[in-house]
């Protein structure tokens, strides 16, 4: 004979899995469509809902803290998704709907921009340590790396030397929210060093000397110029009008929105490959040496 709680058991177990399996789909199926350039965007999305997932728990089990915490955890991770989209130029629909890189028409297209050249680390170095002003502009390179320690202690060497060193953010640099700001906080770089865009956009003409960390697609003039790029419209950082730009990058591989950079093959920019950490080791070593 059956019990009837066993029958009961087997189907609320049934039930749960559909629901799990489910939910996986759903889930896939949510996340596919979205550019990996515009992670940072979904992610602080996503970090929404689990707000707004705690304010309807509050309710049902009468929990006035628990209401209370998802309400404010909604509403940040609300906002900080608007000021996000309103950075990269987007509407929320098109971040969730269609794919960043999926068109790679015009410029874009990868191996269309001609030659790059390379600048050697005793180069790099002797360009820094006599430079008047140094931008340092980090990307997700410089997080893979764990090279903010080292990226600090750069700073320091140069401003001993009485070069001026400040740092570019973007306010959707690397795969979080902030993730730049808190990276250098980390290691002790004074607040007051790190510029927001627009801040930063206006001092570049005056900079002898910009150091990319990883950084790609905030850092992409065609943005600006190419209307066939995936990018275009999207506020970057205008690093091509300092006087030397250095790009620390692993290799020549497209960032996140798949496209090609223009900015690595024009006259005033230099490559400097590969990981963030040691290169900048190496550069401090190259310039106490000098």
């Amino acid at each position: 004979m059956v019990c009837f709680s066993d029958v009961f058991t087997c189907g609320t177990c049934v039930c749960f899995l559909y629901h799990f399996f489910l939910s996986i789909l759903y889930g896939l199926l949510f996340v596919f469509p979205i550019g990996g350039a515009d992670m940072p965007v979904v992610i602080s999305l996503l970090n929404s809902f689990t707000g707004v997932a705690a304010a309807c728990g509050g309710f049902l089990y009468d929990n006035k803290v628990m209401l209370t915490g998802g309400i404010l955890v909604g509403a940040a991770g609300t906002l900080l998704t608007v000021l996000m989209c309103k950075a990269m130029n987007r509407s929320l629909a098109n971040v969730l709907i269609g794919s960043f890189g999926g068109s790679k028409t015009g410029s874009a297209i990868i191996g269309e921009q001609g030659s790059y050249k390379e600048i050697s680390l005793n180069d790099a170095a002797v360009v820094m340590s006599y430079a008047n002003k140094v931008m340092i502009v980090p990307g997700y390179g410089l997080a893979v790396a764990q090279a903010q320690h080292a990226c600090h202690e750069l700073e320091k060497l140069l401003e001993s030397k009485g070069v001026d060193v400040k740092y570019a953010i973007h306010p959707v640099a690397g795969r979080m929210p902030g993730h730049m700001n808190v990276l250098l906080a980390e290691s002790d770089v004074p607040y007051e060093k790190l510029l927001e865009m627009e801040l930063a956009n206006n001092e570049f003409a005056t900079t002898d000397v910009v150091l990319i960390l990883g950084a790609n697609d905030v850092v992409n003039p065609a943005a600006k110029s190419d209307s066939a790029s995936p990018i275009y419209g999207m506020p970057v950082l205008d690093v091509e009008l300092a006087k030397t730009v250095i790009v620390n990058k692993r290799s020549m591989k497209p960032g996140y929105a798949g496209i090609e950079n223009d900015l690595f093959f024009r006259p005033k920019t230099s490559m400097l490959f590969g990981d963030a950490k040691k290169v900048l080791q190496d550069l401090v070593g190259a310039i106490k040496a000098l």
